[in-house]
Order: structure tokens, then sequence, then C-alpha cells
């Protein structure tokens, strides 16, 4: 089961800045991503928050809610959250970063990330896409 996390303000997707971000809604994400689930053959869970606290508590406890993984889009908390970074670090699951947009396209503070350096990997500007692929990332080592 791979845990699928979305930070401040993707619940505005399909709304907030569609030029940057397109149509899709987060509803729509997260069906994608429950779909491209039980085609690798696994589980999906997605929640979304606009509230560090919470984000940390999901992460913090997702090893013993049995996920094998997590996929972390976590909006404006990437640039600056060192509590989310150390959530991450401190809990032992493979962890994938992922973006919508190129964030190295755009204003340059979204070029530095906090949170990348103790994830597996980054994924950025490959759209909704972005989060297949880090499922698939997460799958090839089980």
């Amino acid at each position: 089961m791979i845990l699928v996390l979305n930070g401040p303000n993707l619940n505005m997707l399909g709304k907030r800045e569609p030029h940057i971000y397109g149509n899709t809604t987060l509803e729509d994400l997260e069906e994608l991503c429950e779909g491209w689930a039980v085609e690798l053959g696994v589980g999906a869970v997605c929640r979304q928050s606009n509230f560090e606290g919470q984000l940390l508590e999901w992460v913090q406890h997702a090893q013993e809610e049995d996920f094998s993984g997590i996929v972390i889009n976590p909006g404006a908390l990437t640039h600056y959250s060192y509590a989310l970074r150390d959530a991450l670090s401190s809990q032992p699951l493979p962890v994938v970063e992922v973006h919508l947009s190129n964030v190295d396209s755009r204003e340059s503070f979204r070029h530095v990330s906090v949170t990348a350096a103790v994830c597996k990997g980054k994924i950025s500007g490959l759209g909704a896409l972005g989060y297949k692929f880090a499922m698939e990332y997460l799958l090839e080592g089980r």
C-alpha cells in the first residue's frame, strides 16, 4: 500500500493557476493515483492537508499503518519546512517527492527543496504522471 500525500493549496487544483497546474482537480488526481495503484497491483491511500502538523503525523505513522512507501507533494512546505524534512528522514519508508510543475523553471525560491535531500528521488514538471512514475519506482524494490 502506498501513501500519497498532498500539501497546502493542492486542494485548489483545477482552480488555482490552471496555466501552471492544469485543469486536473485534486479529486481527479486522487482517482488517477488509485487507478494506477490498482494497475500496479497495490492499493493507494490519498490524503491532503493545508496543515503542516497533519502531514507530519501522517508521515510519522505511515509505517505502523503498513504503508510500503510515500509519494509526497509538499507544496510550499517543500521550500521551508524543516519539521516535515525531519519527519521524512526519521521514518524508514522510501519517499519520492513530486511536483506537478517544473519548479526549476519558476521563481527562484522554488528552486530550493529542504525535503528532497531526505527522499529517494524527486520528480518535477511531469504533471500528474509524476505520481505514477513515483509509485512505479517505489514498487520496483518490493
